[in-house]
């Protein structure tokens, strides 16, 4: 698994749900349902001060965790994303080592 943070573009469903992403050059078919949480995130190390009555976003990361296929290579990968609520900027910040498939 690696840990990191690097931009990437995300393409969402109507309902606002991943469906695919582009990373390094090569686009990704997420296959699953991917997985939503939040996670705590130090936001007075980032931000100046916090606006009365400003919470999500500010508080809490919103991660989405996506199996997808690579489009061009066939490579199966595990993606852990930030979504930046306020900017709807997404960062990839894991890369998580995929199972491998069984040849039939």
């Amino acid at each position: 698994m690696g840990l990191f943070t690097q931009s990437l573009d995300v393409v969402l469903t109507e309902g606002g749900v991943l469906s695919a992403l582009t990373w390094r050059g090569q686009r990704y078919d997420v296959l699953e349902e991917p997985l939503q949480w939040y996670e705590r995130r130090k936001w007075w190390e980032e931000e100046q001060r916090a606006e009365r009555g400003r919470g999500r976003g500010l508080v809490d990361h919103e991660i989405w965790r996506v199996q997808a296929r690579g489009a061009r290579d066939g490579d199966l990968r595990t993606f852990d994303l930030s979504h930046h609520v306020s900017s709807g900027r997404w960062r990839m910040i894991r890369l998580h080592d995929a199972v491998r498939e069984e040849a039939a």
